[in-house]
């Protein structure tokens, strides 16, 4: 038996500091790159083949700036932001939590697989916590994205006839392959897209549609991240050597990784979060479950599909998760409550 005071408590100043950094972090490091995030949504959504796809990282932040201004760099940024100051904290103060639980022994070093088991109960407990919201997110992110869902035709209408509301500019061409869903501004709030998914795709249920995959995507994630993290703080960042860029090189590293070990995954979540959209029915996407939508991916897009909007994620993923791990320590060493 361990000493009961090194048994990990659950609530406590201590416990309380964590959750407090780990929100604090999470706000910070998504809101630095919000344009990024909504970028590889966009682009892991849309068709392979379209006139209207977000191709380039630099000429898509430009079309979307063009289009929707500073408000589509932030479209979804706001239910980011709500879902991840949880998401954050519930994801450090577990794996913090589950730490002492495998140090309680006396050691003082975690080895890899442990770290690893960590991080992934991390992910998991943070992702069933807040999944409702990073849905609606994600929906929020492409409700306002001038791309079709999929590159397949609606149903037959009459040739030659030009429905009443088809663009009036003659240099914007109307598509029948790019019927949009209509939403009202309310909508398009956090509590609108909320309400109008139960509404319209089956209560509550559709809210956690998708969350067996990215419970399976986000644990891996994390404990690779967690891992990698720490692996790089004890080579890059020796006693005396605890500079700032080194802490962010540590954080950037290790999300490279982890997201790129653990992106067709993360596709695969999104490609989930978007069946029942009204557009996604209306052209025939039509998913039963993630092993389905993982086959018809590989199907129509090749595994190239499994790797959509990956350079726009790595791009955001260094300053993310640098930000994140440099934020949360520094919030938690100003919080943190000296023992007695």
């Amino acid at each position: 038996m361990g000493d009961p005071d090194r048994q990990p408590k659950f609530y406590s100043p201590e416990v309380m500091t964590y959750f407090v950094a780990g929100g604090v972090a999470g706000a910070t490091s998504r809101t630095v790159v919000s344009p990024l995030e909504r970028l590889k949504i966009i682009q892991q959504v849309q068709p392979r083949a379209s006139e209207k796809q977000y191709k380039g990282v630099w000429s898509s932040l430009v079309r979307m700036w063009k289009e929707e201004g500073f408000k589509g760099y932030m479209r979804g940024n706001g239910v980011n932001c709500l879902r991840i100051v949880p998401y954050s904290a519930v994801q450090f103060t577990t794996y913090e939590q589950v730490k002492k639980f495998f140090i309680r022994d006396g050691t003082s070093q975690l080895d890899t697989p442990k770290r690893l088991v960590s991080g992934a109960l991390a992910g998991i407990a943070s992702v069933c916590t807040t999944y409702p919201l990073d849905l609606v997110r994600a929906r929020l992110s492409i409700a306002t994205a001038s791309i079709p869902m999929r590159n397949v035709p609606p149903p037959a209408v009459q040739p030659h006839r030009v429905p009443s509301n088809a663009p009036l500019n003659p240099s914007v061409p109307y598509s029948r392959s790019s019927h949009r869903p209509k939403y009202s501004k309310r909508d398009l709030s956090i509590i609108g897209m909320t309400t109008k998914i139960m509404r319209e795709e089956g209560g509550i249920r559709a809210l956690y549609r998708g969350l067996i995959p990215t419970a399976l995507g986000v644990a891996p994630y994390v404990g690779i991240n967690f891992a990698a993290y720490e692996w790089f703080r004890g080579i890059i960042t020796p006693p005396g050597k605890d500079t700032i860029g080194r802490k962010l090189l540590c954080g950037a590293l290790s999300g490279a990784i982890s997201q790129t070990l653990t992106y067709p995954l993360d596709v695969l979540r999104r490609k989930m979060q978007v069946i029942g959209m009204k557009s996604a029915e209306r052209l025939g996407d039509k998913r039963n479950g993630a092993v389905d939508a993982l086959t018809s991916i590989i199907r129509t897009e090749g595994f190239r599909g499994l790797y959509r909007g990956l350079w726009p994620n790595l791009l955001k993923v260094a300053p993310s998760i640098a930000t994140s791990f440099f934020t949360y320590e520094l919030v938690k060493e100003h919080l943190i409550i000296p023992r007695g």
